[in-house]
């Protein structure tokens, strides 16, 4: 027997960003299969985590939301003040979401590359980043596809949060800092470490 579950009239199409300048801004949900915002509490629990590791200074942070969606984390670092925000989408309706957000806010420090997550990541050779978001379509393992790929782009010291349906276990060089589940999905927050 199946069921069908329809969209009511309240439901949200939007989401907002939870803290810094542009506290309470709306960002539009595109209707792309997949997508899946980070709840609120969980990107509130992620930024205390790295307010807490940054002392709430990201002035001088360059940031990667690699597999952008909505662009809920990079947006969320870009209000807190992070100097340089790139973010990575493959889909089209969601990648015209995100220019909207950045020129409705002329965040000028937001960088969006439109294509397949990973060709982009192989390009990346002389990018350094302070913080990498890797939020990428559950039951895929990009994660891992992915983690080769880190160490030429990362700072020493730099901070890496995941976000699956099953808890990633990186190499050594990732040292696991915090971590919480919400429901079926396990997000983590690592700092890499040069061996």
């Amino acid at each position: 027997m199946s069921t069908i579950h329809k969209k009511t009239s309240g439901s949200p199409h939007k989401i907002r960003i939870i803290g810094g300048q542009f506290k309470r801004t709306a960002i539009p949900v595109a209707d792309v299969p997949g997508l899946r915002p980070t709840p609120d509490r969980v990107r509130e629990t992620v930024f205390n985590w790295i307010n807490h590791l940054w002392d709430g200074d990201y002035s001088n942070k360059s940031v990667l939301d690699l597999f952008a969606g909505t662009g809920a984390l990079g947006f969320e670092a870009a209000s807190r003040g992070a100097e340089h925000v790139q973010m990575v989408e493959q889909n089209r309706q969601a990648m015209l979401n995100l220019r909207q957000i950045r020129d409705k806010l002329n965040l000028q420090q937001v960088r969006i590359n439109s294509g397949d997550a990973m060709l982009v990541l192989k390009r990346m050779d002389a990018s350094r980043f302070d913080l990498a978001f890797l939020d990428p379509p559950f039951q895929k393992d990009l994660i891992q596809e992915v983690l080769p790929y880190l160490p030429q782009i990362l700072k020493p010291g730099s901070l890496v949060y995941t976000e699956s349906e099953k808890k990633i276990l990186l190499s050594p060089s990732f040292k696991l800092m915090k971590e919480g589940k919400a429901g079926a999905v396990f997000f983590q927050l690592h700092q890499y470490n040069e061996v």
